[in-house]
């Protein structure tokens, strides 16, 4: 019980910091938030990420290329290119490391960055401390043999998130809108993912708080954004 509840909560912690801070605040500005509260979901994400932390300035300026060049040759990781998912996942990291020795030249004050937290995060002991920690986490807690499976997903949480979205998010799904490119939404409930598979509409839309847009399209952390905006935590650009 105790292993399935840690796995639930690390997939959606790091997930949502994935898509509160790295994606939709970092790379995106779609809503504002004072230098504090930066700071706080700056270190709530390297906590939550754990051994798989993704630089916030590195991760927004690849995503950005992701949609100047959406599905061209110059998209980082367009599943169209390669011939399956793990391929598109190590062009990925690779290109992900180049935008990470970018990064240590500055951002120029357009993507959030923390240099100490950024070296500390990206660093290998600090990767190997954390798993490390989920290792003994199960060591404790496992009741069965077959739960030490999940411990690899712990491990690359975060290049296993952007996986299913670049993958499923350009292959599988429908379409509300003709961006020029292979941008679905995956399903039209997107729980698992915390909205991140309405790429169709994030394509159109890219400044949009909410990724869902039609009647029957459910964005699960766009109410969560209403509420930290309401209660003066961030500023959404519109309500």
């Amino acid at each position: 019980m105790y292993i399935l509840l840690f796995f639930v909560l690390h997939w959606f912690l790091s997930l949502f910091c994935q898509t509160f801070f790295l994606h939709r605040y970092a790379s995106h500005k779609v809503f504002s938030m004072s230098k504090l509260w930066e700071r706080f979901f700056y270190l709530v994400t390297y906590v939550c990420q754990g051994s798989s932390f993704l630089n916030p300035c590195a991760y927004a300026t690849m995503h950005r290329d992701h949609h100047a060049f959406s599905d061209t040759e110059k998209d980082p990781h367009s599943p169209h290119f390669f011939t399956d998912v793990f391929q598109m996942t190590w062009a990925t990291v690779l290109t992900f490391r180049d935008h990470v020795k970018r990064s240590e030249d500055g951002c120029g004050g357009r993507y959030p960055q923390w240099r100490l937290l950024d070296r500390i995060g990206s660093s290998i002991p600090s990767r190997i401390l954390f798993g490390v920690a989920y290792t003994c986490f199960y060591i404790n807690f496992a009741t069965y043999w077959w739960m030490f499976l999940l411990l690899p997903i712990h491990f690359l949480m975060g290049p296993l998130h952007g996986a299913i979205v670049n993958w499923c998010g350009h292959k599988y799904g429908y379409a509300n809108y003709d961006n020029k490119d292979h941008s679905k939404n995956t399903s039209p409930f997107d729980f698992l993912m915390l909205g991140e598979l309405f790429q169709n509409n994030h394509h159109r839309f890219p400044n949009s708080a909410n990724f869902a847009q039609r009647w029957f399209e459910v964005d699960p952390v766009f109410p969560v954004l209403k509420l930290l905006h309401f209660a003066r935590v961030i500023r959404l650009k519109k309500v």
